[in-house]
């Protein structure tokens, strides 16, 4: 499947679950919402015709008064309004009132008249001072048939003398309800055309500047030298320009040749070791011995691949000129975040950390090269640093350069190694016995110090262990 393809399919899932989400959940809250506002005018007019009635209800002449009059009157009206797109040609609200023993003393249908309503919930709250309403299904097998009725006291002297409850079907709003729906629908599937249009244009966009990249790749393939395609997406034109620096390096052939003479030097040894190992592990031997080959082997292809993964790092250090993206770093936020990776590793070997970081030192560097520098420095303080022992780390700000030292209890650098220490491929016997490093990692730092116009030195302590101290400007010159 092509990737135009894939991004407008998963552009249009997307878009399309958002806005059927959306409009699902507009109409499952359109129904309560229509009838809570039904429900406030209900409240409104039975409340108004509590108060229009209580000194006829009060006087026991409902039926022969004013209201019953004006009640005829208002059924027999024909209405000619029209609302939006509904004619109303005729009342349909249902009024009753009881007594405050809640039989009914007037219907507006006049065959209730006389039966007790007590139990009723708009009836049996209100009459006790509290807030009555219900809904109830005339046809219990007609979901439309429902009234909702709510009913307010009537109130002689501040005691409760009967009730007034109104009602109105449901199916009075039904219309609307339906022509909303209606409308939802027609408007999302508008949208749906409109996100279906933007799909399209967004895969052709987006693929268009990929075609580019592709046109860009298969030149430098056929051994031409291309421009670097020009891109609106910043993270596209990142990846041309990455391309373009990766071919630059590519094309170094005696840099490269360079780094092969190294590597070559390098993994002579570990190879050795393995084919030899290989080889033995053809004859018979104890169980336990084969285990101990097979870790040999396994050891040697680490090693190997610490090699590799940190001889091109110092590759790609040692091709720069000057940092790519420096930007003020947080030192202190930097180095507790280093410390904390490790703490797998202090625990495990009872090492303590004390820091004393200035957070107000923020040096201008690239902070991914910043961030592998120091790492390898505290790397390697705790791979020297006995059990039990101590590292003491302190950044500080200093004129105009920034000053870390790392401190550790470990052996300390002899001598003869002193001037060597951050030769490339040189390295010093761990503590207790542990294996050689690679190698590269001071080297590494080393150059990343360089590249930011730093300074770097490794010295012995009086009372034992080793002084690391790194210095780096706080201002990086325009290259």
């Amino acid at each position: 499947m092509k990737l135009s393809v894939r991004i407008f399919l998963a552009y249009f899932i997307l878009l399309g679950f958002a806005i059927w989400f959306v409009m699902r959940s507009f109409s499952a809250e359109l129904v309560p919402g229509m009838r809570q506002s039904l429900e406030e005018v209900l409240v409104d007019t039975a409340n108004l015709l509590a108060e229009l009635i209580v000194d006829e209800v009060a006087q026991g002449n409902l039926e022969q008064g004013h209201f019953s009059t004006a009640m005829t009157a208002f059924s027999a009206r024909r209405l000619d309004a029209r609302i939006w797109f509904l004619k109303k040609r005729d009342p349909n609200l249902v009024i009753y009132v009881t007594d405050g023993l809640g039989r009914v003393i007037y219907h507006s249908n006049g065959e209730e008249v006389g039966k007790d309503y007590s139990r009723w919930n708009d009836i049996y709250l209100t009459l006790r001072g509290a807030y009555g309403a219900r809904t109830t299904k005339e046809n219990p097998d007609d979901e439309f048939s429902s009234v909702m009725y709510v009913a307010a006291p009537i109130r002689h002297h501040g005691a409760i003398i009967g009730a007034v409850s109104v009602g109105k079907p449901s199916v009075t709003v039904q219309p609307f309800i339906e022509r909303m729906l209606e409308n939802i629908q027609e408007k999302g599937m508008l949208v749906m055309l409109a996100a279906l249009l933007m799909g399209v244009l967004i895969s052709y966009w987006l693929t268009l500047s990929i075609r580019q990249l592709t046109t860009y790749a298969k030149d430098v393939r056929d051994g031409q030298r291309p421009e670097v395609p020009r891109l609106g997406e910043r993270e596209l034109a990142e990846l041309a320009e990455a391309m373009d620096t990766m071919r630059r390096e590519l094309e170094g052939k005696d840099y490269v040749e360079r780094y092969l003479h190294s590597l070559t030097h390098e993994l002579k040894s570990p190879l050795a070791a393995i084919q030899g190992t290989a080889e033995l592990l053809h004859e018979d031997m104890p169980a336990q011995d084969r285990q101990r080959f097979l870790d040999n082997i396994r050891n040697e292809a680490t090693r190997l691949h610490q090699v590799v993964e940190q001889l091109l790092r110092l590759a790609g250090v040692e091709k720069q000129q000057h940092p790519l993206d420096p930007e003020p770093v947080d030192t202190a936020a930097l180095i507790e975040s280093l410390c904390e990776e490790r703490q797998w590793r202090l625990r495990s070997l009872e090492i303590k950390l004390q820091s004393q970081l200035d957070e107000m030192a923020r040096p201008v560097a690239e902070r991914f090269l910043l961030q592998q520098a120091l790492g390898n420095l505290i790397d390697n303080a705790i791979d020297f640093s006995p059990k039990g022992g101590v590292i003491e780390l302190s950044g500080r700000t200093q004129g105009d350069r920034w000053q870390f030292t790392l401190c550790d209890q470990g052996p300390g650098v002899p001598e003869y190694a002193q001037e060597r220490i951050f030769e490339r491929f040189y390295s010093l016997p761990r503590p207790e016995g542990g294996s050689r490093s690679s190698g590269l990692g001071l080297s590494f730092v080393r150059e990343v110090v360089l590249l930011h116009g730093g300074e770097i030195s490794v010295s012995n302590r009086k009372e034992g262990g080793t002084v690391c101290r790194l210095e780096l400007p706080l201002l990086q010159p325009l290259p």
